[in-house]
């Protein structure tokens, strides 16, 4: 008899499975009519988020993210730059956001995902256009020397809201960011101070005496929605990404401010209330994300 239940629930399971790959979208809006998703999400609860900074040891600042599958690893290198002409109190950031093969079967090796681009401009808009990092902060000498900082985010692992993880990494990689000690050489040169190098017997002063924290103001998170129906589902996975064709992208500060909105493509939204209950959403996801990056940074502390 246990034999025989057993059967008819695998026989069950490879049914709904079965009608799940031919009639996605369809077995979505099944579980829609419940108010539930198939992973039991509520439509506005966002995946299990995990944070750890450090993750890469020859790096300035770095950080691992994790919301639900989606993974990404950030890490900052910075490099002493000249200053332009038109900025010479001012450095420089430089994004740059990369999908390989291993991360998903929809990316093919030798050829750049489209995606790749896309998200390195957004990333970039963002964390200039959100004023968390003062770009006077990075200078070191006016008009001769200031930082360049490297910032490179690698998708590991694709799973839905690439943009919200890898937003949220680089975040965390410039709360981790240690700026090197840098000293002027016998040339009127900066350069950097290895840690072996004992700065009372350097010649000349060292320009920044330690490493120091990057002063950050209002930090940027975000939130992405898929807009179905009547629905609206916070942070999607990629299958539903992929069924559903409308998306939208909030991005507030920290003191939940909206800062930028993407709706890329989809059709024109009739009502205006749908976009102020998926800013209400990402009010939410903001205080989630606090959350979990003081908490890493707490942890940090204490390792």
């Amino acid at each position: 008899m246990a034999a025989a239940n057993g059967s008819s629930d695998l026989s069950s399971e490879m049914e709904v499975d079965a009608f799940r790959r031919l009639f996605p979208l369809r077995y979505h809006e099944h579980h829609l009519l419940k108010s539930v998703r198939p992973d039991a999400r509520k439509l506005g609860s966002a995946r299990d988020t995990t944070l750890a900074l450090g993750a890469v040891a020859s790096a300035d600042g770095s950080a691992l993210a994790k919301i639900g599958s989606t993974t990404m690893l950030a890490a900052i290198k910075m490099e002493v730059m000249t200053p332009t002409v038109e900025c010479p109190d001012e450095g420089s950031i430089a994004i740059e956001f990369h999908v390989p093969p291993i991360c998903s079967p929809l990316v093919r090796p030798g050829r750049p995902a489209e995606a790749a681009s896309v998200i390195s401009k957004q990333l970039s808009d963002t964390i200039l256009s959100s004023g968390m990092i003062d770009l006077k902060e990075l200078c070191l000498v006016g008009g001769k020397a200031a930082w360049m900082a490297y910032l490179d985010i690698y998708c590991l692992d694709a799973d839905g809201a690439l943009f919200d993880t890898a937003l949220l990494s680089a975040v965390a990689a410039f709360s981790h960011l240690n700026i090197p000690v840098v000293s002027l050489n016998d040339d009127g040169r900066i350069v950097l101070v290895s840690e072996d190098t004992v700065l009372l017997k350097l010649e000349k002063e060292p320009v920044n005496t330690e490493k120091r924290k990057l002063k950050l103001n209002s930090l940027p998170f975000s939130l992405t929605c898929i807009l179905h129906k009547n629905y609206i589902l916070a942070d999607p996975t990629a299958e539903e990404e992929y069924i559903m064709e409308t998306i939208v992208t909030m991005v507030l500060d920290s003191s939940y401010q909206l800062v930028s909105l993407n709706k890329p493509g989809g059709p024109v939204l009739s009502h205006t209330s749908v976009i102020q209950d998926c800013i209400a959403l990402a009010r939410r996801r903001v205080k989630e994300l606090q959350s979990v990056l003081n908490e890493a940074i707490s942890d940090m502390e204490v390792d």
